[in-house]
Order: structure tokens, then C-alpha cells, then sequence
């Protein structure tokens, strides 16, 4: 009789047909290691004590740039039915950094607490800050191709209207600057990789990467390498035929201020680009990239970028320590306003008065 307690089905051993197919016993109790080449990247977030630097910094800037470029302003428009094209175009470029100026409180507030004033604001803000970049980068191109033209080509420069052409390139540079900010209406604030905080950035409807791929390399093309390649070129032939003509060290002189305003432009924003190419590669998967890269490259931008809105500042002071012309029309329109002789009156009383009370 056979046992209740055992099983009436035999138990086989399998063990000599696995060996024999060569199948490897995995653990379920085996340790995963994952793959640091396909892990996805930690986002990116600014640590409180650069928002705050960053935020200061923007401040400052703006305190700088506001009175500045309204000096320029000022000065240069006083005589703008005289102004030679080279200085309409500078009048022009100060406009712009005005533009670029006034978003940095606003930019100043994101970077601490996030975008806090609404859609509409979000647009606006990102449409100025595209319009200063391309007008400013396309004034500093027809800059350098007004002086080719004048300095290398005088009799062709004789002969043309420069001044009526002068006023229709200003024209047509604001209307192309304009259609290039076309993606900036796409921008408004949406959630960022610190849930407490939004952004305002550029938010496609769809193919949001082949968008945002076509859109940096205009930026990229429009915006810094074929004005680049059109300022070398002007400028190098320019400064050439100075050196060999006779009396060319007077119109040096003039070239002076405008040399300073295309290096500083370059030596503030060419690091952006750089680093902005490189995120457009990454983000192209042109280039391989790992983590680390990633990293690096966002904080370059984020480095970068504040270098560049720091240009709204510098044309200014570049006109007062450079340009002997700028200071003698500053000097003459105090004189009309009487800032000037105000100043001498309250210096002479002073002195006055000091002389009375030692008598």
C-alpha cells in the first residue's frame, strides 16, 4: 500500500540535459550594474549662491548700461541729420543695447525664483533680448563694410549717397533682425528640471528638435559666422591700406573706437557661440558625448551667456576712454544744457567761501 505522505509522481533529475545544451544558472540574486554609457544625465541646476551672484550681476549691469547707452544716445542724436553712416550705425547699436538692457531685471528675478510674470512678459523679454542680438551683430558688420568702402573705395564712396543708404540699411538691418526673432514668439514659462522654479524658453508645438536644430543654425550662421566672416576680411583690408597711405595715421585715429567696439563684441559673445555650437552638436548627436560633457557644456552656457549681456555695458565706456570725437561732443552738449558753466559757478562760490572764512 503506498505511502499518503509521498508524492506518486517521480521526480527526475535534468541537470544532465541542461549540461548538455550548455545553458549558464543565472542568480536571481545577481548584482545589476548599469551602464554609465546609456544611463541618462543628472539635469543641471544652479546652485542658490550662483542664482544669487548671477542675479547681482544683472543688476549691476542694467544700473551701468541704462545710463550709458542713453549718454550715447543723447549725444550722438543730437547731431544725427550730420552723423556720417559709421556713427548712425553706432547711434543704432547703442539702441540696441538699450533693448538688451532693459530684460536683465527681469532675468535677474528668473534666475533666482524662476519666471514669475506671466506669458505674455515671457515673449516680450525673449523678442528684445533676440532683436538686440542680431541688430547689434549686423550694425557691427555694416560698420565694417562702411570704412572698406570709404577708406579702400573713396571714389566709389564720393560718388554713392551714403548718407540716404546709410538711413535704409538701418532700415533693413531692424526689419531682419526682426523676422529672425520669429522663434521667440514661440517662448513661454513651463516647468524646468527644479519643479519649484519655471522658465522662459522657446516651446515648440512639434518636431520640437528639428525646431530647435533649424533655429541654432541660423543663429549660429546669422548671428556670428557669416558677419564674422564679413567683418575679417573688411577690417583686414581696411587696416592694410591704412598703413601704406600717406596720412593714414589720422584716419587710425578715427578707426579707433570702432576697432575697440568690434573686439569687445567679440571677446563677449564668441565664447557664447562657441559654447553654444557645441551644445547644438550634442544635441544633433553630431558629436558623442558623455555626462561630464553634458555638464560642462551647461555650465559654459550659463557662464557665457552672462559675458555676453555684459557687451550692453561696455560700448559706453569704450566711447568716453576711446573716442576723442564722442568726449568733445559730450564736452558741447553739457555747454548747451549749461551743465558745465554750473559746475564752474558752484566751484567758484566754493572757493569764494573758503577764501572768505580764512580771511
Amino acid at each position: 500500500m503506498p505511502d499518503p505522505n509521498k508524492s506518486s509522481f517521480t521526480t527526475y533529475d535534468f541537470s544532465p540535459i541542461y549540461d548538455g545544451l550548455n545553458i549558464t544558472n543565472y542568480s536571481i540574486y545577481s548584482e545589476f550594474i548599469p551602464n554609465p554609457e546609456t544611463e541618462a544625465c543628472d539635469p543641471f541646476l544652479v546652485p542658490d549662491t550662483v542664482s544669487i551672484t548671477l542675479s547681482a550681476f544683472y543688476v549691476l549691469v542694467f544700473l551701468l548700461a541704462i545710463p550709458g547707452n542713453l549718454v550715447v544716445g543723447l549725444v550722438m542724436g543730437h547731431n544725427r541729420d550730420t552723423l556720417p553712416p559709421s556713427d548712425l550705425y553706432l547711434l543704432h547699436l547703442a539702441v540696441a543695447d538699450l533693448l538688451l538692457a532693459v530684460t536683465l531685471p527681469f532675468w535677474a528675478v528668473s534666475v533666482t525664483w524662476g519666471w514669475i510674470f506671466g506669458n505674455a512678459a515671457c515673449k516680450i523679454v525673449t523678442i528684445c533680448q533676440e532683436l538686440s542680438f542680431y541688430s547689434s551683430i549686423l550694425f557691427l558688420t555694416c560698420i565694417s563694410m562702411d570704412r572698406y568702402v570709404v577708406i579702400v573705395r573713396a571714389l566709389e564712396a564720393r560718388r554713392a549717397n551714403r548718407r540716404l543708404l546709410s538711413w535704409g540699411v538701418c532700415a533693413g538691418v531692424w526689419a531682419v533682425a526682426t523676422l529672425l526673432c520669429v522663434p521667440a514668439f514661440f517662448s513661454r514659462p513651463s516647468a524646468s528640471d527644479d519643479p519649484s522654479r519655471l522658465v522662459c524658453h522657446e516651446q515648440f508645438p512639434s518636431s520640437a528638435d528639428e525646431w530647435r536644430l533649424a533655429t541654432r543654425i541660423l543663429r549660429h550662421a546669422l548671428g556670428f559666422v557669416i558677419p564674422l566672416a564679413i567683418m575679417i576680411p573688411c577690417y583686414g583690408v581696411t587696416i592694410k591700406r591704412l598703413l601704406r597711405v600717406r596720412g593714414g595715421f589720422r584716419r587710425q585715429r578715427a578707426m579707433k573706437v570702432i576697432v575697440f567696439v568690434v573686439v569687445a563684441f567679440l571677446l563677449c559673445w564668441a565664447p557664447y557661440h562657441v559654447a553654444l555650437m557645441t551644445d547644438t552638436f550634442f544635441r544633433s548627436k553630431v558629436v558623442p558625448y558623455r555626462c561630464s560633457d553634458r555638464l560642462a557644456v551647461d555650465q559654459a552656457l550659463l557662464a557665457t551667456q552672462s559675458m555676453g549681456l555684459l557687451h550692453s555695458c561696455v560700448n559706453p565706456v569704450l566711447y568716453a576712454f576711446v573716442g576723442e570725437k564722442f568726449r568733445k561732443s559730450l564736452v558741447q552738449l553739457m555747454r548747451k544744457f549749461g551743465l558745465i558753466e554750473r559746475t564752474t559757478r558752484i566751484k567758484s562760490s566754493v572757493s569764494s567761501e573758503v577764501t572768505s572764512t580764512m580771511m
